[in-house]
């Protein structure tokens, strides 16, 4: 494990490798962020994952990127997992209601597991939880702050 911090329009983004993946994004003051040392050591300026992963995400806050192409790996359980393979799956500039995740993932009655899952969603801004809203098409939670995500949704809605 090894991460990097980078500057970003959410502020100071915190990324982490593990072997060839990128296995989290989180912002300062985030909910469920681990603790720094969980983090592992400084990556090395010339790291490869990191290297592409600060290079995406810098493209996607400049508008030049709509989907991400490094090798990710969440840490999480089952269910965790199959809820955040259903919100990578949320088309750029679109939006899902946790009903409709519950959905996906074949557990409609569990729409506030689908909420938790969300906000650990450890892989931020690329797993784009943000574009997860209510049932009414209402901003409601997010791990980083309902600025932070009004800021992302913004971005995505221009053009």
């Amino acid at each position: 494990m090894r991460h990097t911090t980078i500057d970003s329009p959410l502020g100071p983004l915190t990324l982490v490798a593990d072997g060839d993946a990128l296995v989290g994004v989180y912002m300062a003051g985030q909910a469920h962020r681990p603790a720094d040392e969980r983090f592992g050591v400084s990556a090395p300026a010339d790291d490869p994952t990191l290297t592409a992963a600060a290079g995406e995400l810098g493209q996607y806050f400049a508008g030049d990127r709509t989907a991400f192409t490094v090798p990710l790996r969440a840490a999480g359980t089952e269910f965790q997992r199959a809820v955040w393979d259903a919100i990578a799956a949320i088309p750029y500039g679109e939006t899902a209601t946790y009903t409709e995740l519950a959905e996906e993932v074949g557990r409609p009655t569990a729409v506030r597991a689908v909420g938790a899952a969300v906000g650990r969603n450890p892989l931020t801004v690329v797993v784009p939880c943000h574009r997860v809203v209510g049932a009414s098409g209402s901003l409601t939670g997010y791990a980083g702050g309902l600025d932070r995500k009004r800021t992302l949704l913004a971005l995505e809605t221009k053009g």
